[in-house]
């Protein structure tokens, strides 16, 4: 028995003790195969999980290199159990492979012929092959590769995709290293994906995943299809491929609400990809109306569902995902690993900070008492309508001006979810407001003008959660969002991590309604943060008020 910081159960449950001196470190360790649960404040609850495994499996970690993590930093023995599970989950992976056939064209092959027999007489996959070659191999229709891959997954026995992928147009691309160079973690997560042919790389907000797909793009050389969650991420994307690479104007093309153009590389955006018209998706024939040789998807924790369905019948393209997390709240993270790919590359937010690519940041959740007339309203209201109820009351918007105003002089983001309480904020504040509703131009301009420091403090909904590059923003406060949501938690995070010019840190603050719904949401939107080693100080909103807190220098 050793003195390690976790403590290992057969459920597949890992407790960490986040006092102990080597917690950090340990936590580090398991981050690439373990995934948070529960964060209180001594202990920490991690699990493991199938696809996690697969997921580190697939990112070059073994079962050894797992096996030899637990009994590192395990307190007690580890059950054995636990670790036979463990080998026996991580060599699911890959016990089936697809192949290019030079004659059958697409196999799928196994080393284990009682695992192909399991498949082949599984009902709804054995449509989607052709004849039996041998007793280790089977032709599978090549229509079906996507849809093959997620069908095994739900079987538990996840097909590692070795068939190749078509070249595409080719188009010369190459990165410009004027007065930049491409990082150390860019270039590896590049290569990464490359070795690998398809999957989904994993950086925090900041980091520069923009960089690590026009890296790609210049290991490709072939025309490219970018797909971006607005038309501001997408003339964002425009902009650095035109100062990075060797691309120039006339070789890229916007596919928008506004625009439709296709071009050797070609950005648009999800929402006009799931534009219906007459019942039907009017524009994914996007997807195979060009030779593309490569497609990234920015954001890739937001693909929608009818992008993932085409996304199946394009397995033969070379597919990129980009992230701050692989999280999804609607459980669809195997549908991300079956059709765009495994995750190929992977960095903790706090090593990136480390290395100075990150400003640093304070998370504060401030706790909000509302006032009599606030709590019955709440308490009387129906439970569908009890978080809107008590995450917008005037008490909260009071909070957020006087945290505003402490923070005068700085870059001030004051994000949420509901419109009305938007505009009452903005209203109170006596600062512009972004929403979906607000023109793409008078955005632009106005992201800019908080980028050269002219608008110090903005009010903005979820669209600026995604994709918006705000470089000097140091202060983030948050008074509503979408339900606990932990992946939005990560991107409000994101808008205030990059590195300032003069060095300061950033703060993320969040306001919640004490004694309601909107704290049971706080801790789960906490967790995806605090598994990256993110903590949260609590404070309390009176103590603000009354100066007895005094939010720090």
């Amino acid at each position: 028995m050793s003195e390690g910081p976790l403590i290992v159960q057969s459920d597949k449950t890992l407790l960490l003790e986040i006092d102990h001196v080597l917690a950090d470190e340990c936590r580090k360790a398991i981050a690439p195969f373990a995934e948070l649960e529960r964060s209180p404040e001594h202990i920490h609850t991690y699990r493991l999980t199938n696809l996690g495994l697969w997921n580190a499996r697939a990112a070059g970690h073994d079962a050894e290199a797992v096996i030899d993590i637990l009994l590192r930093y395990s307190r007690y023995s580890v059950p054995h159990t636990l670790l036979v599970d463990i080998a026996e989950t991580m060599d699911r992976y890959g016990r089936l492979r697809l192949e290019a056939h030079p004659v059958h064209g697409l196999i799928l092959t196994s080393t284990d012929a009682a695992v192909l027999e399991e498949v082949l007489r599984a009902k709804k996959i054995a449509p989607m092959f052709g004849p039996r070659i041998d007793p280790e191999t089977v032709v599978v229709f090549a229509s079906e590769r996507g849809r093959l891959k997620q069908s095994l997954l739900r079987l538990g026995w996840p097909a590692e995709d070795m068939a190749g992928y078509v070249d595409g147009e080719a188009h010369p691309i190459s990165l410009v290293e004027k007065d930049w160079k491409l990082r150390t973690y860019q270039k590896m997560a590049a290569e990464g994906f490359w070795h690998g042919g398809s999957g989904v790389i994993v950086l925090p907000c900041g980091a520069g995943k923009t960089m690590v797909g026009a890296a790609a793009m210049a290991l490709a050389k072939a025309t490219t299809l970018i797909l971006v969650t607005n038309t501001v991420a997408a003339r964002q994307w425009r902009n650095e491929l035109l100062l990075k690479t060797s691309l120039t104007e006339d070789e890229i093309g916007e596919y928008s609400g506004t625009k439709k153009e296709i071009k050797p590389v070609t950005i648009a955006t999800y929402q006009v990809l799931t534009t219906k018209k007459g019942g039907v998706y009017a524009h994914l024939d996007l997807f195979d109306s060009h030779d593309w040789g490569l497609i990234i998807y920015d954001e890739v924790h937001l693909l929608p569902a009818p992008v993932f369905r085409f996304t199946a019948d394009i397995q033969s393209r070379r597919r990129l995902g980009l992230t701050a997390t692989l999280v999804r709240e609607d459980g669809m993270e195997g549908e991300v690993f079956s059709l765009i790919g495994p995750k190929r590359y992977d960095v903790p937010w706090k090593e990136i900070e480390a290395q100075g690519y990150i400003a640093p940041a304070e998370c504060i959740e401030v706790r909000v008492n509302l006032t009599d007339a606030e709590r019955l309203l709440y308490a009387t209201s129906e439970p569908e309508h009890r978080y809107r109820t008590c995450a917008t009351t005037l008490t909260k918007t009071k909070v957020a001006k006087f945290i505003a105003e402490k923070h005068q002089g700085e870059q001030v983001l004051v994000i949420g979810q509901y419109l009305d309480q938007l505009a009452i904020l903005g209203e109170t504040l006596g600062v512009p407001v972004i929403t979906g509703d607000t023109p793409i131009k008078d955005r632009e301009s106005l992201f800019q003008l908080f980028r050269d420091g002219e608008v110090k403090t903005l009010v903005v909904s979820k669209v600026a959660n995604f994709s918006i590059d705000l470089p000097e923003a140091t202060i983030a406060i948050q008074v509503s969002g979408a339900f606990g949501s932990r992946q939005e938690e990560a991107q409000r995070l994101g808008r205030i991590l990059r590195p300032k010019s003069d060095g300061r840190g950033a703060r993320f603050y969040t306001l919640v309604a004490r004694d309601t719904i909107d704290q049971d949401f706080a801790q789960n939107r906490q967790r995806f943060l605090t598994e990256q080693g993110y903590s949260y100080q609590i404070i309390d909103a009176d103590d603000i008020l009354s100066g007895d807190n005094k939010l720090g220098s």
